[in-house]
């Protein structure tokens, strides 16, 4: 008798692949499309996901522009004055002053945008060409009642309550301007000067407005006291001091800024 046996590793081996043999082409078919969809789900998953994420940043981007050019928005006064030059200190209120004929006059130039329903006038005073002085930004905040200088030679800011003697309101300030451009007021004022100080550094300027936030951020901001308020503080004490010519009325304004 012969015993015939066969290795059960091989018959195994043939018994799947006779098991796969016998699967109809249709169901392998249905397998792979299957396979293709889930993974055409999950693409579109991840795109659906990556869509939405780039859609809140436009959305967030739009009301951040929005928000900035709403604010932002009010015509750009390029303009200058004509000015005397006099030993004047700040008054208490304003005052007219005649100047003589004949008198020579300098003359100062700065851009000025007024926003009248925010309540702000944004000065911007380029570096100037035949005076000392340093080029500025300006903000005059009615809201907060506070002034802001940012001196672009130190890149440092500085605040103070608002002289509401040597600035004018917005819708007065506006009249002014359209005056000028129309050529019905030809302006001539005269120089007057103001001292400040150095007093403190102030930590939280996002706590002083919008406007002045967005000038003072992430530069080093100090508060101002007008030098003849300062009880003990002598008219001669040597200070570093640098000044800022500027106008947002009649008048030209030199603002002196001093650090002890």
């Amino acid at each position: 008798m012969v015993k015939v046996s066969f290795n059960a590793a091989l018959a195994q081996k043939d018994a799947k692949k006779d098991a796969e043999s016998l699967i109809p082409e249709e169901d392998k078919d249905a397998e792979a499309a299957l396979l293709v969809r889930q993974q055409s789900r999950a693409w579109c998953w991840c795109m659906c996901l990556g869509l939405a994420l780039m859609l809140s940043g436009v959305v967030v981007g739009g009301v951040y522009l929005l928000r900035y050019y709403v604010q932002e928005d009010g015509q750009v006064y390029v303009c200058g004055l004509n000015y005397r030059e006099e030993d004047f200190m700040v008054p208490d209120e304003e005052v007219e002053v005649e100047l003589p004929h004949g008198f020579h006059l300098r003359q100062l130039e700065e851009r000025i945008r007024v926003l009248e329903r925010e309540q702000v006038a944004l000065i911007n005073v380029p570096v100037p060409e035949f005076e000392d002085g340093d080029p500025a930004d300006i903000v005059h905040d009615f809201q907060r009642r506070l002034t802001a200088y940012l001196d672009l030679n130190l890149n440092k800011c500085y605040v103070i309550s608002l002289n509401t003697s040597i600035v004018m309101p917005p819708k007065d300030l506006l009249e002014l301007l359209d005056n000028v451009k129309a050529g019905t007021y030809l302006p001539q004022s005269y120089l007057i000067h103001e001292e400040m100080v150095v007093t403190e550094r102030l930590e939280h300027v996002d706590q002083l407005g919008f406007f002045i936030y967005n000038l003072c951020r992430g530069k080093d901001t100090y508060k101002l006291q007008r030098r003849d308020r300062i009880l003990g503080m002598q008219k001669r004490e040597a200070l570093n001091c640098h000044k800022i010519r500027h106008f947002g009325s009649r008048v030209v304004v030199e603002t002196l800024i001093c650090e002890p």
